[in-house]
C-alpha cells in the first residue's frame, strides 16, 4: 500500500513538473508591445534598446501617410500584451504631433470606436499593461481638462481599455519625448528589464515621481461603471445602425433625466449627425417618428431645457428638440428668443454670451422676430447687451456696441469682440472711426485686445494705417506696440514706410521676438 502510494505521489510530482515547465515555456514566450507614435518616438525608442530582443517584439500600428490605419492594424490582427501611445494630448481629442509636417494622429473617438467594436480584438483583449505619454491623460479633474463630452482622461481612458489591469499616464503635465526615454533608462537601471506583466511597477512610478505619472485600472465587467460603458458604446459599436441607437437614445429619453445627462453630448453628436431627411432609411424615418410622437417626452424634455441655466447647454438641447422632432421652425424661434430674453435680463453679458447670440441669428431668422422680444428702454446699453441686440439687427444697438469698441473696460472691449467676429464691419466710415478712437485710447489691456479686434479685419485703409502709425510713435507700452504690429503684418500696404517707424520707435530690443521682429523682417 505504501509502495503504491510513494509510486502515485511519484507521478504527480512528475506530471506536475511536465505542468510548470509547459506553462515556464508559455510564460518565456515573446510578449508584443504594440506602440502608436505620433510625435516624439524616444520613448519606443529607449523601451526597445532596454528590453531584451528575446523576450519582446514591438510592433508600429501607425503607417505612414494612411488615415485609415487604426482599421488596419485591426486587420492585421496583431496581438498585443502592451499599448505605447506617445503624442500631445491635453485630455482632448486626439494625440498629435507638435510638427506641422506631420500629420499623423490619433482621434480618441477613433480608439473607443475601435474598443466597443469588437472588430479589433488583438490590440484591446490581451493587453496587460498601457502607456498613456500625453498631458493629462490620466487627469481625474474633468472642469479643467475634459473631452467634448465634459468627461475627464481618466474616465474615458478606463473606459476604453476596460479590463486593463495597469494603465500609466499623467495627471498634469507629462515630459517631453527626450525627458521621458532618459526617465526611462533611469528606471531600468535599476528596476527588473520588463513590461506586459499587468503589475504596476513601483520603480517607473519612483522614476516619474516628479512627473506626476498615476496609474488606474481599466473598467471592469461587472457593476454600475460597466454598464455605463455599455450604454456610451452604444454611440460607438458600429454593429450598431443610426434606428437602433435611436431607440436606445428614446429609451434614455422615457427614463431617469439623471441617467441621460452624462450622455447627452453623445445623444446631440448623433442627432446632429444624422443623414438628410431625404437620404435616411425607412428605419431611421420610424425611429424618430416614433420619438416625434411622444408627447410625454417631449414636455419633459423641453421643461428641463428651459430649466437649464448655462446658457449654451441650454441652445444645444433646443437644437436637439429640433432635430428629434419636437420643434419645427417657428417653436424653435420662439424658444431662442426667450433664451436671448434670459440673456438681456442679466446685469453683464461677455464674450461667451454676445457670441451664442450671434449664432442663434446666424442665418437671419430672428431679426424679423426681434419686436418680440421684452422692451428695454434703458440708453445707452451696456457693452454687452448692445452686442447681443447688434447680433439680432438693432441698428441703434450696433452703434452702441462699436463705441464701446474704445472702452477702458476689459470686458466690454470682450464683448464687441466677439460680435464683430460674428459681423465683421464692411462700411469704411465707420472702420475709420472705429479705428480712429481705439487709436487714442490709453495705454491698457482694453487697448491691446482693442487693437487684436482690428487685426482680425485686415485693414488696408490709408488713413487708419496712418493713425495706426502714429500710435505706436507715441506708445508708452510695448504690448500695444506688438498689437499694432500684429495689424501691419496682415496688410500689404505701405511696409516700408511702417517698418521704418518700428525700427525707429520701437520699445523693446530688436531680436526680442514676436510681432515687431516680424514686421520689420
Amino acid at each position: 500500500m505504501r509502495s503504491s502510494f510513494r509510486i502515485l505521489a511519484t507521478f504527480l510530482f512528475a506530471f506536475l513538473l511536465v505542468i510548470a515547465s509547459g506553462l515556464d515555456a508559455y510564460g518565456a514566450g515573446k510578449k508584443t508591445v504594440c506602440t502608436i507614435t505620433v510625435n516624439s518616438a524616444d520613448e519606443k525608442e529607449a523601451m526597445q534598446r532596454r528590453l531584451p530582443e528575446s523576450q519582446y517584439e514591438f510592433v508600429e500600428l501607425v503607417e505612414k501617410g494612411r488615415p485609415d490605419w487604426m482599421r488596419s492594424s485591426c486587420e492585421r490582427k496583431v496581438q498585443c500584451d502592451a499599448l505605447v501611445i506617445s503624442g500631445h494630448f491635453n485630455a482632448g481629442e486626439t494625440f498629435y504631433s507638435d510638427r506641422l509636417e506631420v500629420s499623423d494622429h490619433l482621434a480618441i473617438d477613433e480608439l473607443e470606436r475601435a474598443s466597443c467594436s469588437g472588430d479589433c480584438p488583438g490590440i484591446f483583449s490581451r493587453l496587460k499593461e498601457v502607456y498613456l505619454f500625453g498631458c493629462e491623460s490620466l487627469n481625474p479633474d474633468a472642469t479643467k481638462y475634459s473631452s467634448a463630452y465634459g468627461e475627464s482622461g481618466r474616465s474615458r481612458m478606463r473606459r476604453i481599455f476596460a479590463d486593463v489591469p495597469v494603465i500609466y499616464g499623467f495627471s498634469s503635465a507629462a515630459p517631453v519625448g527626450p525627458t521621458a526615454a532618459m526617465l526611462l533608462n533611469r528606471h531600468f537601471d535599476s528596476s527588473p528589464k520588463q513590461m506586459g506583466t499587468g503589475r504596476v511597477s513601483a520603480g517607473l512610478l519612483r522614476a516619474f515621481s516628479r512627473n506626476s505619472m498615476t496609474t488606474a485600472r481599466g473598467v471592469g465587467a461587472t457593476g454600475p461603471e460597466a454598464q455605463e460603458r455599455a450604454n456610451i458604446c452604444t454611440f460607438f459599436d458600429e454593429r450598431q445602425s443610426d434606428a437602433k441607437r435611436l431607440s436606445f437614445v428614446h429609451q434614455l429619453l422615457q427614463g431617469d433625466r439623471g441617467d441621460m445627462q452624462g450622455l447627452m453630448p453623445r445623444v446631440e453628436k448623433l442627432a446632429l449627425g444624422l443623414e438628410p431627411p431625404e437620404k435616411r432609411t425607412v428605419e431611421v424615418r420610424q425611429a424618430l417618428a416614433t420619438i416625434s410622437s411622444d408627447q410625454l417626452s417631449r414636455d419633459r424634455f423641453l421643461a428641463h431645457a428651459r430649466s437649464v441655466k448655462e446658457p449654451q447647454e441650454r441652445s444645444r438641447r433646443l437644437s436637439l428638440a429640433r432635430e428629434l422632432g419636437w420643434l419645427d421652425d417657428g417653436q424653435l424661434v420662439t424658444e431662442q428668443l426667450a433664451l436671448v430674453d434670459s440673456l438681456l435680463a442679466r446685469d453683464r453679458l461677455g464674450f461667451a454670451e454676445v457670441g451664442l447670440a450671434c449664432s442663434l441669428n446666424k442665418d437671419g431668422s430672428l431679426e424679423a422676430e426681434r419686436h418680440r422680444l421684452r422692451s428695454r428702454d434703458a440708453r445707452p446699453l451696456p457693452a454687452g447687451h448692445a452686442a447681443v441686440l447688434g447680433c439680432l439687427g438693432d441698428t441703434d444697438a450696433h452703434a452702441q456696441a462699436l463705441r464701446a469698441l474704445g472702452s477702458s473696460r476689459d470686458e466690454d472691449v470682450q464683448a464687441v469682440q466677439a460680435y464683430l467676429r460674428h459681423r465683421p464691419l464692411d462700411d469704411p466710415r465707420q472702420l475709420r472711426e472705429v479705428a480712429s478712437g481705439i487709436a487714442r485710447m490709453p495705454s491698457s489691456d482694453a487697448k491691446v485686445r482693442a487693437i487684436d479686434t482690428l487685426a482680425t479685419m485686415r485693414i488696408s485703409d490709408r488713413e487708419i494705417l496712418g493713425e495706426l502709425t502714429r500710435a505706436f510713435a507715441r506708445a508708452s507700452s510695448v504690448n500695444v506696440q506688438r498689437a499694432i504690429a500684429g495689424v501691419f503684418i496682415r496688410t500689404t500696404e505701405h511696409r516700408a514706410e511702417i517698418a521704418d517707424v518700428a525700427r525707429r520707435h520701437r520699445l523693446d530690443k530688436p531680436g526680442a521676438g514676436g510681432a515687431i521682429d516680424a514686421l520689420v523682417r
